[in-house]
Formats: structure tokens, sequence, C-alpha cells
């Protein structure tokens, strides 16, 4: 039961079937009144006219009774007993309320039409439905009349006509209406069904495809899928992509810090097997080493893992406002002027906070030991990048020497104080999340560095 409840081709069908079948049957019954509404008013229309007919004969004799010459009406109903068409002429008191029947067709035979009595203008026509000969349904219609000769004298004027016809007629329309609408239904929800299964295969060609990247025999989602489908196609695409990435990044991370640790070990079994003097001092050095190396791989490996990944969004302008005030208590001695140019609030940084501190927090450290008095940084987009400036008054750096700070490890001035990963580490996170470091020359005297990252939306 679960399983049918939570099927997608259920509710649809379910929805389908629900709105055809409310439609359907509202169309049945309002065609079905239409009908009979029409046909009752061809049947009222019809008695009308047999009521003018026998109008137009009625006369009166001398003594002012009235009189109807039967074979002046066109009808032979009239003359056919309980033919279902029938006439009564009755005569009214003068409060309308007592009547006693003077005239009748042949067709009533032996019975006669009782209406209510009810208040009536001459030349009116009131509408009544009751029994009438046999207890059968009748349409009756009923007018006054006066004449001339007698204007006290009033006379009602009746006729009537069997339903019974009528009504089967109308029955037999509501049920071939019911059955043809019912097999409408039927093929509508035939229609339905193709349409569920058409649409939806899709849906499926999509699974299969999820048991190809799960079993492993295939790296991406395979097929030609509709427009509405195929974005959702692409992004998990783009998702494996940047899975198979991060596994690969992390691969060549640990590669490459085994053999950056290479290097510290040998020199320790060198000096331990040689029994250098210097061991203790040796040892310290090439510990501190291997741990520089092993924090810059682990961070770069952090990143590995996280860059990329959707939803990622760090507002900028609090990291570099925090970064700064560290920068102001660590260089408090030095009274360094730090400066944040104005900044659109709503910047924000397509990744995580520490790795955005990090590349900042070492390009002002950097910026901070070389300036003179002054550090400025500032924040504007170029192509879709956010684009972070940071700047000093400090010596700068010649052209042909850019390219050397920004390898691992590189210095140009081994009395100043650092173990030269900073720019380097800088231009590795930025590299991971598809951004880029460049250094020029700074209007303020020293070195420029442009730090390109991507921009969140």
């Amino acid at each position: 039961m679960k399983r049918w409840v939570g099927s997608l081709r259920v509710r649809l069908l379910l929805g389908t079937l629900v709105a055809l079948a409310l439609a359907l049957l509202l169309a049945g019954v309002v065609l079905g009144g239409l009908f009979r509404d029409h046909v009752m008013r061809q049947f009222e229309t019809t008695l009308t006219q047999q009521l003018d007919q026998l109008t137009a004969r009625l006369a009166f004799d001398a003594s002012g009774q009235p009189q109807i010459d039967p074979q002046t009406l066109s009808d032979p109903r009239w003359q056919r007993p309980f033919s279902g068409l029938y006439w009564q002429v009755d005569r009214l008191s003068a409060d309308g309320q007592s009547r006693s029947g003077v005239l009748r067709s042949r067709s009533l035979w032996d019975d006669s039409l009782t209406l209510e009595a009810d208040p009536m203008v001459d030349g009116g026509t009131h509408r009544h439905e009751g029994l009438g000969p046999r207890d059968a349904p009748v349409l009756m219609l009923e007018r006054t009349v006066r004449t001339g000769e007698a204007p006290d004298a009033r006379w009602r004027l009746i006729v009537a006509g069997d339903l019974q016809e009528t009504t089967q007629a109308i029955d037999r329309f509501r049920n071939v209406l019911a059955l043809s609408l019912l097999m409408l239904l039927g093929l509508l929800a035939l229609a339905a069904l193709a349409q569920v299964v058409v649409g939806l295969a899709p849906l499926r060609a999509m699974q299969r495809a999820l048991d190809g990247v799960r079993e492993g025999r295939e790296q991406r989602l395979q097929g030609h899928f509709p427009s509405e489908i195929q974005p959702l196609i692409n992004d998990f695409n783009q998702v494996l992509d940047t899975n198979a990435e991060v596994v690969a990044r992390a691969r060549t991370h640990a590669g490459n810090l085994a053999h950056a640790l290479k290097t510290p070990l040998a020199v320790m079994a060198q000096a331990a097997s040689t029994g250098a003097v210097d061991l203790p001092a040796l040892v310290t050095a090439q510990v501190d080493l291997s741990r520089k190396h092993i924090d810059a791989h682990l961070s770069r490996a952090r990143v590995a893992a996280s860059v990329l990944l959707p939803g990622q969004r760090t507002p900028v302008v609090p990291v570099l406002q925090g970064l700064l005030r560290v920068m102001e208590r660590v260089h408090a001695g030095r009274a360094l002027a730090f400066e944040l140019t104005p900044v659109n609030g709503a910047l924000a940084f397509a990744g995580e906070e520490q790795d955005l501190q990090e590349m900042v927090g070492n390009l002002l450290d950097n910026a901070s030991l070389w300036a003179r008095t002054a550090v400025r940084m500032g924040v504007a987009t170029e192509a879709g990048l956010l684009v972070i400036t940071v700047e000093d008054d400090g010596p700068g750096i010649s052209e042909g020497q850019r390219s050397t700070v920004l390898a691992r490890g590189a210095r140009l001035d081994e009395s100043a104080p650092g173990s030269g990963l900073g720019l380097a580490i800088v231009a590795d996170l930025a590299r991971l999340y598809n951004g880029d470091i460049a250094l020029e020359r700074s209007p303020m005297g020293g070195l420029r560095v442009r730090l390109s990252l991507p921009l969140a939306a």
C-alpha cells in the first residue's frame, strides 16, 4: 500500500481520473438538464398552439352558452379516447373559486381535468402539472376569457397533454448520454494511462542510468532525456565529476605529502647513522619543516574535499574586518595604518569562511611584515569574479622575482621571519577554487597582490 500511495504514476492517474469523472458528471447533469428544458419548452409551445386554436374556435349561442365544433379542430387526437391530448371548458363563478365543467373533448371520455383554484387575469395563461385521465401525468395550460354579450360570465379554457412519452424520451436520452460519457471516461482513462507511461518513461531511463553508475559500469549518467530533465542530469553529472576530482586531488595530496616527508626523514636517518654532533638541532629543524609541510598539505586536502560544492557562501566584509582587527593588534607596536576601501556589503565568496580567512590572512601578514607605514585592502568584482587586493608601501618585489616568490618555500630575504610558504599556500588554495593570484606594483610604492576567487550569486 505504501508503494502504491508513494507512486508518482498512481498519483497522476488518480488525479486525472478524479478530475475527468467530475468533469463528465457535471457535463452529464448540465446536458441532461438542457435537453429536458428544451423538450419541455417544445411540448409547452405545442400545447400553447392548441390552446390558441381552441380559443379561436370558441363560439356562443343565443343563450350565451359556449360551443366548439369538434370538426373544426385539426388534431384527430381530440376525438380518440385517452389519446393523450385533451381540452375542457369551465364556467367560473364571480369570485373565480367555483368551477363547473361545460364542454370537454371526446378524448377525456368520462373523466375531467381538475386544477387548483388560483387567481387569473383575463387572457392570461397559467401552467400546471398534475394527473389526468387514468392518473397519467399531464401538463395543463389554462386561460380565462369573457364575451362582449355577457361580460359578467367568465370561462376557463384548458388543454392538457400526456407527459409519459416526453418523460420516456428524456429518460432514454439520459441513459444514452450516461453510457456515452462512461465510454468517453474509459477512453480518456486509457489516454491518461498512455500519457503517464510515456511521460514517466524518461524517469525509468534515468533510473537505469543511475544503476549503471552505482554498479560501476558507467562514470556518468548517459542517455537522451527531455529538456525538463536534462538540467537535473547535467547537475548530477557535475556532482559526479566534482567527486571524482576531489578523490583524485586527495590521492595527489597524499602522494605529495609522502614525497615531501621523505627528505626530512632521510636527513634525520643519515644524521642518526653518522652520529652527527648537532643531531638535536638538526632533528628539531627537520621536524619543524615536516610539521609545516603536513599543515600545508592538510589545509589543501581539506579545501580539495569541499571546494566547488554547491551552497557555499561566505560574506566578505565581516571576514576582512575581523582580519584587519587582528592585524592591528598583532602589529600594534609598529603603528601601521590598516585601511579597507568602501566595499559592497552584499559581496560573498563561493567557498568556506576558513579558506577565505587563510588566504587573505596570509596576504595581510605578508604585507604587514614588509610595509613601512600603511597596508590597504580593497574588494571589487571583475568578469564575474571576486577580486581582493592587498597592497603596502614597502620595498616591493621586482618583476623578475615575482614568479619566484610564489614557489613553495622560496624567500627573497632569509633574514626576514617566515617559512616562505605563505604566498605559495595562497596560490594553491586559489587554484583549487579555480581562482588566481597576481603580483603587481602598488601605487603606494610596494607590492600589490590581486586575489581572484569565485563570486557567490
